[in-house]
């Protein structure tokens, strides 16, 4: 599978606290080594072809799935999930 980042998810990541990053980090590891573990609370997006996956409590980061590419789109507060509508 081809990964992609989008422009937003690096500006959205280089923004994160550093302790926020580091569990992006350990989520991103999950996510490329097995799309369906437990621990990434993996759902769809209602209404879109993008999906979530939990940071933390208040954090999530935004994924779109085509044709053998993973788009990793924005992370950040539940505010993002907004923006992804």
């Amino acid at each position: 599978m081809i990964i992609r980042r989008t422009a937003a998810f690096l500006r959205d990541y280089r923004a994160l606290p550093v302790a926020i990053r580091e569990r992006v980090d350990k989520q991103l590891r999950l996510l490329f080594e097995n799309f369906r573990h437990p621990s990434l609370r993996l759902k769809k997006l209602k209404g879109t072809d993008r999906f979530e996956i939990r940071i933390s409590k208040g954090y999530r980061l935004t994924l779109r799935l085509d044709q053998g590419v993973m788009e990793i789109r924005r992370v950040g507060t539940h505010n993002i999930l907004r923006d992804e509508g």
